[in-house]
């Protein structure tokens, strides 16, 4: 009787671990709306810009922001940037241009070239980090990363997105469109 019992408790067991997934899915549903990535988006060590100044080719061109946060740019030399947006950029030129006497009225465009890479994780062929570009959704995110593996809840995904200082994740589809520094987190199937 005891081994009968033993038995089929081990076996509710083993179909119970067989039954959960790994990892919770979420209920609140990722945003879908297509936001501009430029907005808001803070530069760091590592993006690239394009500066231009209007009506001064050679003063214009990319940059890459430095490892301390810094680009250098002709004529003005190192100009923090990390930190700022690309308009507070363009203002921060503006003015070390007017200030310096260097330009009587600049007109300036920062433009961000590069983004912070997305990351992809879980129930995919090639789990790892991956350079954004603008229009990016989950599912152009999973393609990058191989496409699902045969584990995969296919559809449904987790995404984890910082907001202010604080890490949330969105119950998210195929179609949702994603950040810079998103995480997709593709989860096992239930068998």
């Amino acid at each position: 009787m005891w081994k009968a019992t033993i038995g089929l408790l081990l076996a509710a067991a083993v179909l119970v671990g067989c039954a959960s997934t790994v990892g919770e899915f979420p209920s609140e549903p990722a945003p879908q709306t297509a936001l501009n990535p430029t907005d808001g988006y803070l530069l760091e060590p590592g993006n690239r810009v394009r500066v231009i100044v209007f009506n001064e080719n050679n003063l214009s061109g990319d940059f890459t922001v430095d490892t301390i946060g810094n680009i250098q740019l002709p004529l003005i030399g190192n100009v923090r940037a990390s930190g700022l947006t690309a308009k507070a950029l363009s203002g921060r030129i503006t003015e070390i241009l007017r200030r310096d006497a260097y330009m009587k009225d600049p007109s300036v465009a920062v433009e961000i070239q590069t983004f912070r890479p997305f990351y992809v994780l879980g129930e995919v062929r090639q789990a790892g980090e991956f350079p954004y570009t603008v229009g990016m959704t989950v599912l152009g995110a999973i393609a990058r990363a191989g496409g699902y593996d045969y584990r995969a809840r296919q559809g449904q995904v987790v995404l984890a997105r910082m907001i202010g200082e604080e890490q949330k994740e969105y119950a998210a589809t195929e179609r949702t469109p994603i950040l810079p520094g998103d995480i997709i987190k593709v989860l096992e199937r239930r068998f």
